[in-house]
């Protein structure tokens, strides 16, 4: 048992620039996992550029520690997007693929599965197209 300093451990993470050569590993090593919880991981990043497509068996959270990030989510019915900033966190429902979008660049805190998890870069992954 430990308490974790969020605000300095940002400090020395590295910025991911995303882009379409970025590879699983690249993404992987941006990444700092901060604790286990339950089945899912506490984890931290900071990264520019679009992420693929992702969904997982579990919500995930995010909390935006610095900057702001357009977070799409694709239902059956429709792509809904949300502007989510510095402070705010955003509940992605399990199950349903969706991206984020940094203006420019973010800082996130999140809470995700550790298994189970799929990423796409098909333009509609729910069709595969």
């Amino acid at each position: 048992m430990e308490a974790h300093d969020i605000r300095a451990a940002f400090g020395t993470l590295p910025e991911l620039t995303v882009t379409s050569a970025t590879t699983e590993a690249d993404a992987m090593a941006a990444m700092r996992m901060v604790a286990s919880f339950n089945q899912c991981m506490v984890g931290m990043v900071r990264f520019c550029g679009q992420t693929p497509w992702e969904r997982h068996p579990d919500d995930e959270l995010l909390y935006v520690m610095h900057g702001e990030v357009d977070v799409t989510v694709l239902t059956d019915a429709e792509a809904v997007q949300t502007t989510v900033r510095a402070g705010s966190l955003f509940v992605v429902p399990k199950g349903l693929w969706h991206r984020q979008l940094p203006r420019p660049s973010v800082a996130l805190l999140f809470l995700t599965s550790m298994d189970g998890n799929e990423a796409s870069t098909a333009d509609d992954p729910r069709t595969g197209t």
